[in-house]
């Protein structure tokens, strides 16, 4: 699926507008392939706290999507046996991985685990996904066609966006997308990000980017790393562009966010952004 593209002014964030946004929903959930050149040596990650609802539903999604990507796992010793599921399904199923943690260590070191996997494993492309099947595995052929097609220069981070044309939320209280809508304007203004979408995690990294930045020094253990990661791949050159998603509130499972953690995102960007001002 080729995406046709638009661009902003210099800073510049590349937006890639899906051909296939308005397909039937019978054909939306069939496999497909990105008709562009793609790469086999793809990661997609799920982090994972009591997902057992969920995450046999999206492995199997995910891996009809993309049948030559690889599915990484990064549990954090759920009480409700997801990472006992993943132990078992990984003896008949080769392309997923399983990273066990001793427990609930935080959002974000969870993501940078998988990057950090993807590093070390020779990936060329990883994609994290929210693991509640709030991120639609049918847009998986849209953000890698986004990486792997002939856009010059390429893209570094592509942001399944809620927020560009064709995106969207559903299930949401009037409430919550304004405060989303908040949260990203103040962000943006802070960190000085071009993306309409940097708080949403669905987003595909180029690995080759990844290796200019220094993942320890992420400050973030919660839901600022969403923004934080943007900020250290801007200030390492990294180019974003954008793919529209339509965002789905989780229908099983109970959601991990807690006022406290949402508190604690504001005070991290507060404080990147006054050293992003100092530092540029």
């Amino acid at each position: 699926m080729v995406g046709t593209l638009s661009y902003t002014p210099a800073g510049s964030t590349t937006t890639f507008e899906s051909r296939t946004a308005h397909r039937t929903t019978s054909q939306q959930d069939m496999p497909q392939s990105p008709e562009v050149r793609t790469t086999d040596r793809v990661l997609v990650t799920l982090a994972t706290y009591n997902e057992i609802e969920n995450v046999a539903l999206m492995v199997n999604a995910i891996l009809g999507q993309l049948p030559a990507a690889h599915v990484l796992v990064i549990d954090d010793n759920s009480p409700d046996g997801t990472g006992q599921w993943c132990e078992d399904r990984l003896q008949s199923e080769p392309r997923l991985k399983c990273l066990h943690r001793t427990g609930k260590l935080g959002l974000g070191t969870a993501i940078i685990a998988g990057l950090k996997y993807a590093i070390e494993h020779g990936y060329e492309l990883v994609i994290n996904m929210d693991a509640d099947m709030s991120h639609p595995p049918r847009n998986l052929p849209d953000l890698l066609a986004g990486m792997c097609g002939d856009v010059q220069p390429p893209v570094d981070c592509l942001i399944g966006s809620r927020y560009v044309a064709g995106g969207g939320v559903e299930g949401w209280p009037l409430k919550r997308y304004l405060m989303s809508k908040a949260v990203n304007f103040y962000a943006r203004t802070l960190l000085g990000l071009s993306p309409r979408d940097v708080s949403g995690a669905y987003r595909c990294y180029r690995v080759s980017t990844l290796k200019k930045l220094d993942l320890d020094a992420v400050r973030s253990r919660g839901y600022a790393f969403q923004e934080e990661i943007l900020w250290h791949v801007k200030r390492a050159g990294g180019r974003f562009g954008e793919t529209p998603i339509t965002f789905v509130d989780r229908q099983r499972g109970q959601s991990k966010i807690r006022a406290a953690d949402a508190i604690e995102a504001l005070r991290v960007i507060f404080q990147l952004g006054i050293r992003n001002w100092i530092t540029g």
